[in-house]
């Protein structure tokens, strides 16, 4: 594996005209090794697995139930995986949700932080702040119709 360095002066004696071979003894390096990252076939920083990556299996089964439900919890994902043989951490699991974007954005969670708020400010433990939160398409057994209200207070300083 070349350094960024290596693969920078590659680049430019290999744009000067340099032969692969030259650059191969002048850098230290083998010439497939040169003739890989000039060519572009390697980059550098960039060590290729020597093994099959193990979330790989379970990629398809992980973006299906994200995409039926962007709001799983990773941890019940988790539980499910595990018993379908996953061996790896909670934490590889939530790093491969994140780098692969896996999970899907749901619009009306995206909106919910872009809505204005006021912030009024008072004393620790003097008031409570209440806000109305509306949520769409309530499930039928609550009897509250196309739309259910929540009623949200929030002390001040405590986060709760």
């Amino acid at each position: 594996m070349l350094t960024r360095e290596d693969d920078v002066d590659a680049h430019a004696l290999h744009a000067r005209g340099w032969s692969i071979s030259a650059i191969a003894r002048h850098l230290g390096h083998d010439r497939k090794t040169i003739r890989a990252y000039v060519s572009g076939g390697r980059v550098a920083g960039e060590r290729a697995r020597s093994t099959v990556d193990p979330f790989d299996r379970f990629a398809d089964y992980v973006t299906e139930h994200l995409r039926k439900d962007p709001h799983l919890w990773a941890t019940t994902l988790f539980d499910e995986l595990t018993g379908l043989g996953f061996d790896a951490s909670y934490q590889t699991l939530t790093r491969q949700i994140r780098v692969r974007g896996l999970r899907p954005v749901c619009v009306a969670c995206r909106t919910v932080s872009q809505r204005p708020a006021a912030v009024i400010e008072h004393p620790p433990s003097e008031e409570i702040q209440w806000d109305w939160v509306e949520l769409p398409d309530p499930p039928p057994g609550w009897g509250a119709g196309a739309h259910a209200h929540v009623l949200i207070g929030a002390l001040a300083h405590s986060g709760k």
